[in-house]
């Protein structure tokens, strides 16, 4: 079997040089939105595109329409991120009723198995049935603090949510294709929204590749947050791979083929590479594992001033491929760190955990920071310089300054 050289695990050294309860909770993720305290985020502000018109607008940042970020104080008050709130990423325009047509007929073909075949989403529906919590979070999140000039979406925090998933696990997709092929080094998923663009499939086509063991994990996602996953997130039919950034959670999906080699398409050849500032190249590592990371929800700038005695500190952290272990939350920049306690459900390894810490501040500026543990790996101090501001999780840029009165 080919070796692959290129998986993403964010290692500074190396870089450069190489349950009933749980419905309820899904269901009401997909209808109500999170109050911001303090907040108009709206006045003065364009509107949301027509396509996500359904959307809480006060929630959200618009840097394009097809980069909407999610405001930091609307992700962490509830563990599983509203639908009305999740942030939208896209690279080619999301597609239409018209467009995708009867959705229980969308078809999708599996490939690189031994018995090739196409199902329709309503034979998917009979193969098997799963629900999983994963964090989705494109790979630039973050981007906005670094200090070189990086193209695309400014997003600081809110290119990231915690969604309940439903749809067939990929392995029982397979197991129906009576198995992978020995040859396959890949799970390559390829989405067919550049079709109605008519461009050029090789540059406009959404197709990544990831290492066949993802499949293990992975789903064919028909329902989000309890409710038909809607056009915007890649409906009628999406990949979710659990651990992995945004990309490879292709959307409108339309083929599954176990590959020898990765994809050769832009999407994959080219971009999503995590290289040196002012170099590029397919040799550099792809945007595949997502790092340990955490950061502050509540209080933030937003929330503007806060009175003074006990306040409480509350975030998210997630363990990247790993279960989170443990967070520690400093209000002196960093100088000192204490343990914070770790609040609500465990949703598994692929979803975050939302954290709390209790301090008595008296008046004065103070630096908010926290910093996740997934018992082997660590949220390091600064981010990793790259040329497109993938895979931050340093939590010094993540912190936050308050004002006590």
């Amino acid at each position: 079997m080919k070796k692959i050289k290129n998986k993403l695990n964010i290692n500074r050294r190396n870089f450069l040089t190489g349950t009933a309860s749980l419905a309820g909770l899904a269901a009401t993720a997909s209808m109500v939105p999170i109050t911001i305290a303090n907040a108009n985020h709206t006045e003065g502000k364009k509107g949301l595109p027509g396509f996500i018109s359904w959307k809480n607008r006060d929630a959200l940042i618009v840097h394009s329409d097809k980069g909407i970020e999610t405001h930091r104080s609307a992700i962490g008050e509830s563990l599983i991120t509203p639908n009305r709130n999740v942030y939208i990423r896209n690279n080619m325009p999301t597609m239409t009723d018209g467009q995708i047509g009867d959705r229980n007929n969308w078809k999708v073909s599996i490939q690189g198995v031994k018995n090739p075949k196409t199902f329709t989403l309503a034979q998917l529906k009979k193969l098997g049935h799963t629900t999983i919590a994963t964090i989705l979070q494109c790979s630039g999140n973050g981007r906005g603090f670094f200090e070189h000039k990086v193209r695309g979406s400014q997003w600081k925090t809110g290119a990231a949510a915690c969604i309940f998933w439903t749809g067939v696990p990929v392995k029982a997709v397979v197991d129906a294709c009576g198995g992978i092929n020995k040859d396959a080094v890949f799970m390559t998923s390829a989405g067919v929204d550049h079709e109605p663009t008519g461009l050029d499939p090789k540059k406009a086509m959404v197709e990544r590749s990831v290492p066949k063991k993802v499949y293990k994990d992975a789903m064919l996602a028909w329902e989000m947050n309890g409710v038909p996953l809607p056009n915007s997130h890649g409906g009628p039919l999406r990949m979710v791979t659990p651990g992995y950034f945004g990309i490879n959670n292709v959307k409108h999906l339309g083929k599954v083929n176990f590959s020898k080699a990765e994809s050769s398409v832009k999407y994959m050849k080219k971009s999503y590479r995590i290289s040196p500032i002012g170099k590029k190249g397919s040799q550099y590592p792809s945007c595949w594992e997502m790092p340990v990371k955490s950061w502050i929800t509540r209080p933030t700038d937003e929330t503007g001033t806060v009175k003074a005695g006990k306040v409480q500190i509350v975030g998210v952290a997630m363990g990247g491929m790993k279960k989170v272990r443990s967070v520690k939350v400093s209000i002196d920049g960093g100088k000192s760190w204490k343990k914070a306690k770790f609040v609500g459900p465990d949703l598994g390894k692929y979803a975050w955990r939302q954290f709390a810490f209790e301090a008595n501040l008296s008046s004065g500026t103070y630096n908010i920071a926290s910093l996740a543990s997934n018992g082997s790996d660590k949220q390091p101090e600064l981010r990793m310089e790259n040329r497109r501001g993938y895979a931050h999780n340093g939590w010094k840029d993540h912190s936050v300054q308050i004002t006590v009165v």
